[in-house]
């Protein structure tokens, strides 16, 4: 089912739908979707269904309307009293279904004479709500006083069962009603705002509208909040407001993250931080982007973190999407969608397949994706020697849960395997030991929508890994693919099918392997390494927005919002990263390197210490039209004198 609800779906009073926003093409497509092109059979629900004049002139009105848009009908019926009995076999019959405006309380008790609500159950049309009709399409409906005597009447009921089809509530036709009185009381300063202090009203000029697709919201057109006794404006005309309530954990860290945030307001979406630093400590830019924030003082107590979401669920209503897109915070962010049935995410039932590197095989297994034989370090000493019998020497021990390089040893022959277990006598049961593989690390980074399909791919490359960057000190140097290798691209996408992930970016590791290993494939094919379910860290998602002129914080934004990207790409180029530690004597001065790259110089500065270790403690970063150009790059900023 296809929703609209509209104040009038016309504007200024003209004779047929409106273009703005989009609207009339818009329907139009819905009704095309729903037929498959063939002219649809309309059914009017009439507002006053036992006034035959009022109900007959807008039965004349609306066709007049409908045709005028240029939309050809099948029939068009009004149900009303005369024919309510029948109301199962129009509505069954009827492919668009409009519910025409009038007095909210009339329209609302027919409705539920008709047996509306159960009949829409399992309606697969359009159906379009205009004034009283699109007031009533929710559950509850508010129900605002509007003819003399009601404001004072207090028989008068302002809160009815509705039909279900949404939980948002609108005043209609703002420009009309703005400074209206009823009974000699202001409808907006003396009934809705105090009316809003426990619930939340929208309203907007005539033309705008809300549709509601797959159960996603968007508010099209200039429109206004109100909500705790004041009014806002929320969206504008020919932009979009997508009435989600999310979560961002740990908005301020890394300190890029704040672009995820004000991508999402500009989406309409509620952004609500949770953090462990005071308000006044968080970026600008952040601070812009927040509809709301709480302080925790840490945010790995999880009695907190739930005090602190059900506070926002009280105040805010429904929460949509709770994230963090940080790795160390996946566990608990899991938990929290569980406890609060949030669905957009990954939950506890499914954390361990993306967190544990053993549990990871088994899905891998399920994609057909070959990866590195592996033990559990809870096997014991001699399983594992016998394990290493058959892969041979290196073999490579990690932590079963672990990001990063963080806790992985390189194992050369059985004297350091001895050595590795003496050291790990507490704890080896949280290790898995895996043979050796050489090849090129890659990555697979991609934002996939609701249906499991990329709206966004990049590769990068990594010429020396993260784990001996970090074991020998080394400067980091790797660089953003100007695009995503075929192959690399199928088995990508392989693997988030058979990891079950939707709605969500993704880091996924591989090896290209150097040379023919038998039972992993081919030289130059892909073997999985690890998956992460979340963007890469540090400042690749800046790279990608370099390499490929976009915006992967607004991809990722528009992804959450209305489930496709929305930012167009631009020319493709190679971004290449290049990273210098302190205290080591480099050949070539900060100026050299500025005036060498110039307009190519993307970026340049100190990393967060926190990020150091893997990224060193200064960066730069160039966009290159050719490949060749990139060693030169990593050599120039890393030579040393």
């Amino acid at each position: 089912m296809i929703v609209y609800l509209t104040g009038s779906p016309t504007r200024y009073g003209e004779p047929y739908f409106t273009e703005d926003n989009g609207f009339r093409a818009d329907v139009k497509a819905s009704l095309a979707a729903v037929t498959g092109g063939k002219a649809p059979h309309v059914l009017l629900v009439s507002a006053a269904p036992d006034d035959r004049g009022f109900t007959e002139s807008v039965l004349k009105g609306m066709s007049d309307c409908i045709h005028a848009s240029g939309i050809e009908t099948a029939s068009i019926t009004m149900l009303e009293r005369r024919n309510a009995a029948q109301a199962p076999q129009l509505v069954k019959k009827a492919d668009w279904i409009v519910l025409c405006g009038g007095h909210v309380p009339t329209q609302n008790k027919f409705l539920h004479e008709i047996g509306l609500k159960e009949l829409l159950q399992d309606y697969k049309g359009v159906v379009m709500g205009c004034s009283a009709g699109s007031m009533n399409c929710a559950d509850p409906v508010y129900s605002h006083p509007e003819l003399p005597g009601e404001a004072t009447d207090p028989q008068y009921r302002r809160w009815l069962r509705g039909l279900g089809l949404t939980d948002i509530r609108l005043i209609p036709h703002m420009e009309q009603v703005r400074y209206a009185q009823v009974d000699g009381l202001r409808l907006f300063e003396d009934i809705a705002f105090p009316d809003s202090w426990n619930h939340r009203f929208y309203t907007f000029r005539d033309g705008g509208y809300v549709k509601i697709a797959n159960g996603k919201p968007t508010l099209y057109g200039e429109a206004y909040e109100i909500s705790r006794g004041a009014m806002r404006r929320v969206s504008e005309e020919n932009k979009t407001y997508s009435f989600m309530n999310l979560i961002f954990i740990s908005p301020h860290f890394p300190q890029t993250y704040w672009h995820f945030c004000a991508g999402l307001k500009a989406n309409g979406v509620n952004v609500l931080g949770i953090a462990d630093t005071n308000y006044e400590n968080l970026p600008w830019e952040l601070k812009q982007s927040l509809s709301d924030y709480y302080k925790v003082n840490d945010l790995g107590n999880y009695e907190e973190m739930y005090r602190a979401v059900a506070w926002y669920a009280h105040k805010w209503g429904k929460i949509d999407w709770i994230e963090s897109n940080n790795e160390y915070w996946l566990e608990q962010d899991a938990r929290l969608r569980t406890d609060f049935n949030v669905t957009t995410g990954i939950k506890n039932d499914q954390i361990a397949s993306i967190r544990n590197k053993s549990e990871m095989k088994k899905y891998y297994a399920l994609g057909g994706i070959p990866t590195a034989r592996q033990i559990k370090g809870a096997e014991g000493a001699a399983k594992v020697k016998a394990f290493v019998k058959k892969t041979g020497y290196p073999v490579i021990a990690k932590p079963d849960s672990g990001m990063g390089a963080g806790g992985t040893t390189k194992i050369g022959d059985a004297k350091e395997l001895d050595a590795w277990f003496a050291a790990h006598s507490a704890d080896a049961q949280f290790y898995v030991i895996e043979e050796f593989i050489t090849g090129l690390l890659v990555s697979y980074d991609a934002i996939f929508n609701a249906e499991g399909q990329p709206v966004f791919e990049n590769n990068s490359v990594f010429p020396t890994p993260i784990m001996e960057i970090v074991h020998a000190n080394l400067d980091t140097c790797y660089y953003t693919n100007k695009s995503v290798p075929a192959k690399l691209s199928e088995i990508g996408r392989r693997t988030v099918k058979a990891f079950g992930i939707k709605s969500r970016f993704v880091h996924l590791e591989y090896f290209q392997l150097d040379r023919d290993r038998e039972g992993l494939g081919k030289k130059g094919d892909y073997v999985g390494l690890e998956v992460n379910m979340r963007p890469p860290g540090g400042y690749t998602p800046d790279m990608m927005n370099y390499a490929h002129q976009t915006d992967v914080f607004q991809i990722w934004a528009d992804m959450v919002a209305f489930d496709e990207a929305r930012k167009p790409q631009g020319v493709s180029a190679y971004c290449a990263y290049a990273g210098r530690r302190d205290g080591k004597n480099y050949l070539h001065t900060d100026q050299e390197i500025r005036q060498r790259y110039g307009d190519a110089l993307c970026f340049a500065g100190r990393v967060p210490d926190a990020l150091s270790d893997d990224l060193c403690n200064f960066c730069y970063m160039v966009r290159l039209p050719e490949k060749k150009d990139i060693q030169p790059f990593f050599d120039f900023v890393t030579a040393l004198k």
